[in-house]
């Protein structure tokens, strides 16, 4: 299960640290049941594991023999398969990721005693633990390192073809098996996390499309961050226009806060947010032309597209109204306590053109826009969805003198949610594409500012 948090837009998904100062940002989260599954089903069901362990070379083992026993050599042991292999994942503050892994190790091989030789098989119970560790970040990237590797043997079954297994042919085979086997798969463990971190570090350095509008080139921001709660990624990246540059922004790392119960924090601070909406939100000016009839129709359209306007009725020789929309300025995402709100400016002018072509502007207005903003997760994008919250409405200039604009605020409001807002709600239900972050989808996402 997965839950998402809007902090500025906030994934419980981000990165925490307690020395950094807490930034606007989205952070989504992850139970430690899903962190659980990706790295078993990396591990262990995708056979990793197993192969590796395959390649491992058992030395033989040899007793001399003494007086009453006949000398023991085992040769061609080999690994036959892993059995009921189970992975177990706990955090450590500070440090990284502690990955148990506990299984059953069936060997084979060729036994001679004295002058009798026989097939052998034995049965290790094992029990690996190794604490994983990011270090060495740079340009998104990071190494992973595993420290204080730690091998117990278990219960060792030896079983011989004949069936006949002398006490002291158990006792040489217990005995080198403790101590060689520790010390062959600790590095095997080594090489299988490094492949696992490759694959799912991976998912963090994508380049994703935004519809037909540009890319995302999501990458780690810094370090990952481990607590006792969870493991923080702060993500950031370039967002660059088709056929044009990268739009800038704060990349400035982000701390974000836990969420009990949860695994995985994932973080996309409020700049890079303002970033892809400028990517989104491209709108070209939006020109209705209004006859005498659609003014005096009565459909609540109809008069919000063409208010009334008595200054001009004795302007002569005009054609309709007109009333361009156009926007102003960049889209802005504020994310606070509990609220998300998309700061956006609008210019509205009302104009007619005169009989010889020349355009009388009857009024320039500045509709500055606090537009309310849900967020949802769709098929593994974040999409926003706005509504509007405010309007504040003011004057830039009038042809015909026009200073009093207190009684167009109901027409401009109901103007805009008619026919700007769905426009703007339309380039924005493309969704953010978020990357498919160490393979954990995302579902049942809960969200909150």
């Amino acid at each position: 299960m997965t839950m998402l948090k809007l902090f500025g837009i906030l994934f419980f998904c981000g990165l925490f640290s307690p020395s950094q100062e807490v930034l606007s940002g989205l952070s989504c989260a992850v139970s430690p049941g899903a962190m659980q599954n990706v790295l078993s089903e990396a591990i262990i069901q995708k056979g990793l594991l197993q192969q590796h362990l395959q390649g491992m070379v058992v030395p033989n083992i040899v007793g001399e023999g003494g007086l009453l026993n006949s000398p023991t050599s085992i040769t061609g042991l080999h690994l036959v398969r892993v059995r009921l292999p189970k992975l177990f994942v706990v955090l450590l503050p500070g440090i990284g990721v502690q990955l148990t892994i506990v299984t059953k190790l069936e060997l084979s091989g060729n036994c001679l005693v004295g002058l009798l030789s026989d097939l052998i098989d034995i049965l290790v119970d094992v029990n690996i633990t190794a604490n994983i560790k990011c270090t060495n970040f740079e340009s998104g990237a990071v190494q992973v390192v595993v420290e204080d590797c730690l091998c117990v043997l278990g219960t060792i079954k030896i079983k011989v073809l004949s069936g006949i297994l002398s006490l002291s042919v158990n006792e040489i085979v217990v005995k080198q098996l403790t101590a060689t086997l520790p010390g062959l798969l600790c590095p095997v463990v080594h090489i299988v996390v490094n492949l696992v971190n490759i694959q799912l570090m991976g998912t963090l350095n994508a380049v994703v499309p935004v519809g037909t509008a540009g890319t995302i080139h999501y990458q780690l921001a810094s370090l990952p961050f481990t607590s006792g709660l969870f493991l923080g990624l702060d993500l950031d990246g370039a967002v660059k226009q088709v056929g044009g540059g990268i739009i800038p922004h704060d990349s400035s790392p982000s701390a974000l806060p836990p969420l009990l119960g949860k695994f995985l924090a994932l973080g996309l601070r409020q700049s890079f947010l303002n970033a892809i909406l400028s990517l989104l939100i491209q709108i070209s000016p939006q020109t209705f032309t209004c006859t005498p009839e659609s003014v005096s129709a009565t459909s609540p359209v109809a008069t919000s597209t063409c208010p009334p306007s008595p200054q001009c009725s004795s302007c002569p020789g005009t054609s309709g109204l007109s009333i361009t929309l156009a926007l102003s300025g960049k889209p802005l995402i504020l994310l606070e306590e509990n609220k998300a709100t998309v700061e956006l400016s609008v210019m509205i002018q009302v104009f007619i053109k005169g009989s010889d072509g020349s355009i009388i502007n009857l009024l320039l207005l500045k509709a500055d826009l606090g537009l309310n903003a849900h967020a949802s997760i769709v098929g593994g994008r974040l999409v926003l969805g706005l509504s509007l919250g405010s309007i504040l409405l003011s004057l830039e200039s009038s042809d015909v003198g026009i200073s009093n604009i207190s009684n167009l605020k109901p027409h401009c409001s109901a103007l805009l949610v008619e026919t700007l807002l769905p426009r703007i709600n339309a380039c924005l239900s493309i969704g953010i594409p978020l990357p498919n972050v160490l393979g954990i989808p995302f579902i049942k996402v809960d969200i909150r500012i």
